[in-house]
Parts: structure tokens; C-alpha cells; sequence
């Protein structure tokens, strides 16, 4: 019997977290580190050697041998190398040492890693940097136990090669712009902002033995072919129903294997498709929301292999069934503790805010494509507009409360009243009335607005979500920046700002009102409404791409220190490249099924039901049932081989084509559709074929036995 531990007691037991380095350091040390922490002051390099051994001591008490800097790379993943703690000496044996230089920087091969041009080929060194405001944690596997240590990853010449310097560098610039206007509003003890972040996680689980079966799953995280079952998820009797015990099995470790980490894994669910599921932590910072999540998603793999399961985090890895999302919740926080989206009960009377809401707007606004940019994925293509997930176009939803105070300051200049729920009775003298909220949640809306947060849903479930974070810190901060020049303009007292404030709020939702709505975001109304207001309706991720390297985007990041105009440009490259091989590598894996396993296994019944056809015949028996079934095999059997030649001419011409930009178009526009052409009579043939005889698990034995 393993010994069985509370909740108290392995929260954290893996984390070189706060109350471990209050123990173990030196309270000088302590002091000087949690400065650098909490208030971004520049890391005493004279306290490295002290925090690297303890951090080293405490490793080895949990088994660690080796440590590694773990960074996260532009492939979207995490990336490390382990070296063991020993050290040779004289005499032929080994001390464990772990210096502060080991600490502070790694030295791992940049070569590999995309790069967008940054570095050449023959570059090969990248510097690993640790970040401090996260903490170390144990990585432990059945074959190994690790130290991690944070970093931020970038090449020679000092350029951002990962996705955590960005954040950082966006996270600073909100930091320094929110705290500017609070002083300015008044509010001189605040020393500094941040984000705070919920990433709420979908994805799906399989068997095992029948995703190693299929060969699209392996390849491409996403089903190439496949009929729909009679049955998927228009009963809605999956969504938050009773949790399987196969599945329930996996949720209770994958909490276990999260909590050691220190990941508030909080809410967990069954998703609107059969066999998807939902986890969503309790708020952390920023950054340690992101590492948290790419550590979630990577547990969330590892739980579901020892348990003979496989995890799906692909945007849409069933046709037609809904796909899987990751919703970041985020809002502002000072280190005084105050939420600065938190409206309160008369948020007509929130003079703060109203101008930090309305400078949001603002930003979400002027800068709408580079927040659909931020959503983009192949895989996401498939959810974006494609009503069951927020579509492409960029609105915002308020609530009942707020879009009223808004429209009060529009049309009247001010507002003098906030609307108030009401109670509403059950029915049943046992139950207690319920407090109704004076506003509803709208789940069709990409950007809405949640009580005291916003809730970007846009984002892709594969996604790190340090690049949804850093477009939405850096568009708020430049927002705030042009507020702040203004009200620095004012002279007078406090009130005058205030009442300049009033004024300011005024114009940015007069300006910029077109992105609220509050409608259905499904409807194809919307669309034409959205064409009419002059909002973007980007609907594809090379569509999006450009938005990265505009002039105006160029100037906003640059201007704030979150991307030089090289490090843009190498990004956009490697979106464009990271489109092109997914592309292609879909292409080749529906070449390599269609070719190997669906037309041969079609080929062998279609001669067993042309046996069956003659037998019959020559008995004298009626076939008409048995022929009319041969030709539509036949006939779709003849038009899959003409699409997959066509699928072969147009993917030799891609993989032709030099230019990045013009190749990913044409894997867009040209080779995607000849997969699909590929599909069509595939999934048809699925539907005439004998179970018994198609060469793979069906949608239904994928998604109900499990």
C-alpha cells in the first residue's frame, strides 16, 4: 500500500517555492533575492553561489542527479539537456557541485531551434538566462528525477530566441505604464502592477491501443479521415456529466502530478464533445500561469501514457465534433492586492475603472489583428468562425451592467446609475432565492468581459500562452502610455486629472464603441454587422501573420522594448515555415493512409463483394442489392484515386516553392483543399465498407470506448 498524503502536504513538495527558500537561505540572502522577485530589481550576482547550493542540496534530498536549464523555445514546447551535479576530482572520484554560474547561465546549442534567420547556421551557441520569478521545481518520471530551473533562451548577438524574454519584456512594460497612472490617479503607494492569468485547459483522451491505429493521429495530432457516428454531441449530455472511472482515474493523478508542482489545478469537467475534458487552475502571475501551463500540458501527456491513454491537445482533432480551446482569463493586479477590473457595486461611480476599461477597448481595438494573430495555429483554423468557438472577428462582450453605463457616457456625458440584479425565486419554500446577476456570460464572444477579468477565447489548445499575453500586456500598456501623456498634460490638482480622466474615458468609448457587441457571434448577421462597423474578419493564420510586422506593430513593440523589428521579422518567418511543414506534413500523412491502407483495404472488399456478386449471379439469386453497392464503391473508389494524385501533383509543387510567405499561401489556398478533396470520398467509403475490413478505428470507437 503507497502512503497516502494530503492535499496540504503535496502541494508544492516539488517547488523550491517561497516558504523553502525562507527555510534554507540565509536571511540576508532571502531578503535580497525576494527584492529581485517581487520588485524586478537587478539579480546580486554575490548571492548565486549561496541560493545555487542550497537549491542543490534540496534537489538531492528528492533524488535529483542532474539539473537542466528549462526554457521554452519558438516551437511552442519546452526544451532541455541535463547535466549531472558531479564534478571529477584528483583521487578518481566526484564531488556534487552546483555553482552560481551554473545557475545564472547555460550555454545550450542554438542550431536547432527555429530562429527566423536571427542566427546562422553555423551560430550555434544560445545562452540560457535563469528567471528568478519562477520558482525551480522537480521533474519527477519513472526513469529520472530532475532539477529545473526556469530561463529565458537567447542567441549570441542577444536576441529573444524563446517565449518567455517576450512575456517578461511585455509583463514590464504593463508594469511600468499601469503604475504610472495610478500615480497619477492619486494612488502613490502602489510600487508595481501585474497580470494575473488563468489559462483554462480542453483536450481530449483516447485509447491507447486504437490511436496507435491510427496513423493520421500520430503523425499529425489530428484525425485525416473519418465519418461522423450516429451519435456525437448534439444530445449535450456529455458536458459537466458524470465523469467515467477510466477517466476519473487519470483526472485524480494528473491532480496529484500537478499539486507536487506547485499548479493550482482547481476545476476539472467533462467538455460538450464526448471524450473532451476540461482543467482549469486558480490565477497565478503571468509568467508562472505560462510555465505552469506548458508543465500542465506536458503532465497531462505523461499521466495518460502510464495509463495506457492518450492525451489530444490539437485544436480539432475530430471533424465536425467540437474542438478544444484554452481560454486565458486576465486581468491587472497591484501589490496592494486590488484586482483593477474589479468594478465594484456602482461601477457608474468607478471613476479608475471606467479609464482603465476604456483604454482596453481601445487597445482591442486599434489593435484587433494582432490579437487574432496571437490566436493563430494550424490547428486553429478549423475552430475560429466555425460556430463552436469564438469566431474570427475581434468583438468584445460587456455584460447588460456595462454596456449600459457605456452608453450612458456616450450619448450623455455621463453616467449616473449602474443596473442591479434582481432576486429570482425558486419555487420551492426549501431553496433559498437566488441573487441574479445584472449581467449574463455570452460564450460566443472572443473577448469578454467576466466580472472582474477578460476572457480572451480565442486561444489554440497546443498553444503556449506567453503569445496571446504578450500581444495583450503590450497593446494595454501603449493604450495606458497614451493616457498617461495626456493626464500628465493637466494643470492643477488631483481633481483636475480626475475630471480630465472623465474626459478621456468619454472619447476612447466614443472612439472606439465599435468593438463592443453583445449579440450572437455565431450569427452570419454579426458578420455583415462586423463588415459594416469596419471590424477585421481574418480567417486564417497566413491571413493573420502580416499583422506581426506592420509599420504600426513595428513601432508599439519597439517602443516598449518587447521586440526589436529583427526579432518580429524572424517570428513572422517561422509562423509562416511552422504553417507550411504542419500543412505538409498532413499532406504526406493523407498520401501515405489514403495510398497504403484505405484503397488497398477498399480494393479487397470490393473484389470479395464482386466474388459474392458472381456466386449469386450464378446461382440465379437477384444482386441488384450487391451491385448497386459495388458501384458506389467503385464510383467513389475512382474518385479518391483521382484526388490523391492531385494531392501528390500540388504538395511537389509546394514543397518547390522557396519564398516562405508564397508557400505558406499555397498550402493554404491550394494543398489544404486537396486534402479535403481526398477525405470526401474516403469518409464515404468508410460508410460502404465493412467494418470488420477498414483498416483503422472509427470516430465511435475512438470517442466512446474510453
Amino acid at each position: 500500500m503507497s502512503e497516502k498524503r494530503s492535499v496540504s502536504e503535496m502541494f508544492g513538495c516539488n517547488v523550491f517555492n517561497d516558504s523553502v527558500m525562507r527555510e534554507r537561505l540565509p536571511k540576508a540572502v532571502y531578503k535580497d533575492l525576494k527584492k529581485t522577485i517581487e520588485e524586478g530589481t537587478e539579480l546580486n550576482p554575490a548571492i548565486a553561489d549561496v541560493v545555487a547550493n542550497e537549491m542543490k542540496e534540496w534537489a538531492l534530498e528528492k533524488g535529483a542527479t542532474h539539473f537542466t536549464h528549462w526554457f521554452q523555445p519558438m516551437t511552442g514546447v519546452t526544451a532541455e539537456k541535463h547535466d549531472a551535479f558531479i564534478t571529477p576530482t584528483e583521487n578518481g572520484k566526484v564531488l556534487l557541485e552546483f555553482s552560481g554560474k551554473e545557475l545564472i547561465k547555460g550555454e545550450p546549442d542554438a542550431s536547432s531551434f527555429p530562429s527566423g534567420g536571427l542566427r546562422a547556421t553555423f551560430e550555434a551557441r544560445g545562452y540560457t538566462a535563469w528567471d528568478c520569478t519562477s520558482p525551480a521545481f522537480i521533474k519527477e518520471t519513472p526513469d529520472s528525477t530532475i532539477l529545473c530551473i526556469p530561463t529565458a533562451f537567447c542567441s549570441y548577438t542577444g536576441e529573444a530566441l524563446d517565449k518567455k524574454t517576450p512575456l517578461l519584456r511585455s509583463m514590464q512594460a504593463l508594469d511600468i505604464q499601469a503604475t504610472r497612472l495610478l500615480h497619477l490617479l492619486g494612488k502613490k503607494n502602489v510600487k508595481n502592477v501585474n497580470t494575473s492569468v488563468g489559462p483554462e485547459q480542453e483536450y481530449f483522451l483516447v485509447d491507447k491501443e486504437k490511436y496507435l491505429q491510427r496513423k493520421d493521429l500520430i503523425f499529425t495530432g489530428r484525425t485525416l479521415f473519418g465519418a461522423m457516428p450516429p451519435k456525437g454531441q448534439e444530445m449535450d449530455d456529455h458536458y459537466f456529466g458524470i465523469i467515467r472511472e477510466r477517466i476519473g482515474k487519470f483526472m485524480k493523478e494528473l491532480n496529484e502530478e500537478s499539486w507536487k508542482l506547485g499548479i493550482t489545478a482547481k476545476t476539472q469537467h467533462n467538455e460538450v464533445a464526448p471524450a473532451q475534458h476540461e482543467l482549469a487552475p486558480i490565477y497565478a502571475t503571468n509568467n508562472i500561469a505560462t510555465d505552469h501551463n506548458q508543465l500542465l500540458m506536458e503532465t497531462m501527456r505523461r499521466v495518460a501514457e502510464r495509463q495506457g491513454l492518450k492525451c489530444l491537445l490539437h485544436e480539432k482533432p475530430f471533424q465536425g465534433i467540437n474542438g478544444s480551446g484554452k481560454h486565458n482569463n486576465w486581468s491587472i493586479v497591484t501589490n496592494t492586492g486590488k484586482n483593477l477590473l474589479e468594478p465594484g457595486d456602482t461601477p457608474h461611480d468607478n471613476q479608475q475603472f471606467l479609464l482603465i476599461l476604456s483604454a482596453i477597448i481601445k487597445a482591442v481595438d486599434e489593435h484587433a489583428d494582432l490579437l487574432r494573430m496571437a490566436a493563430s495555429t494550424p490547428g486553429n483554423d478549423h475552430r475560429l468562425g466555425a460556430n463552436e468557438a469564438p469566431p474570427a472577428i475581434i468583438s468584445i462582450f460587456l455584460g447588460e451592467q456595462l454596456e449600459d453605463v457605456v452608453k450612458q457616457l456616450v450619448t450623455r456625458g455621463e453616467a449616473t446609475r449602474s443596473k442591479h440584479g434582481d432576486k429570482l425565486a425558486s419555487g420551492v419554500h426549501t431553496l433559498p432565492d437566488f441573487e441574479k446577476d445584472a449581467t449574463d456570460r455570452n460564450r460566443t464572444s472572443p473577448f469578454a468581459f467576466t466580472g472582474n477579468k477578460f476572457e480572451f477565447r480565442m486561444v489554440g489548445s497546443t498553444q503556449s500562452i506567453s503569445d496571446p499575453n504578450v500581444v495583450l500586456n503590450t497593446i494595454v500598456a501603449d493604450a495606458l502610455s497614451e493616457v498617461c501623456d495626456e493626464l500628465e498634460k493637466v494643470e492643477g490638482d488631483l481633481q483636475d486629472v480626475m475630471m480630465e480622466a472623465h474626459e478621456l474615458t468619454k472619447r476612447m468609448l466614443t472612439d472606439h464603441q465599435r468593438v463592443i457587441f453583445n449579440g450572437d457571434g455565431y450569427s452570419d448577421a454579426w458578420v455583415k454587422e462586423a463588415e459594416r462597423r469596419g471590424l477585421p474578419n481574418i480567417k486564417s493564420m497566413v491571413e493573420a501573420i502580416p499583422a506581426l510586422i506592420t509599420e504600426k506593430s513595428v513601432k508599439m513593440f519597439e517602443k516598449f522594448g518587447v521586440f526589436t523589428e529583427a526579432e518580429l521579422e524572424s517570428r513572422a518567418e517561422i509562423l509562416f515555415e511552422q504553417y507550411a511543414q504542419t500543412i505538409n506534413i498532413e499532406a504526406l500523412a493523407t498520401l501515405d493512409i489514403a495510398k497504403k491502407q484505405i484503397v488497398p483495404a477498399v480494393m479487397k472488399y470490393q473484389k470479395t463483394l464482386a466474388d459474392s456478386v458472381a456466386v449469386l449471379k450464378a446461382t440465379g439469386m437477384d444482386t441488384d442489392v450487391q451491385e448497386s453497392l459495388l458501384g458506389d464503391i467503385t464510383e467513389n473508389l475512382k474518385k479518391l484515386y483521382t484526388a490523391i494524385g492531385i494531392l501528390e501533383s500540388e504538395t511537389d509543387k509546394a514543397q518547390s516553392i522557396k519564398d516562405m510567405n508564397e508557400q505558406a499561401r499555397f498550402y493554404h489556398d491550394v494543398v489544404f483543399g486537396c486534402m479535403n478533396a481526398v477525405r470526401e470520398p474516403a469518409d464515404k467509403l468508410e460508410m460502404l465498407v465493412a467494418k470488420e475490413d477498414w483498416p483503422m478505428p472509427s470516430y465511435g470507437d475512438l470517442i466512446f470506448e474510453v
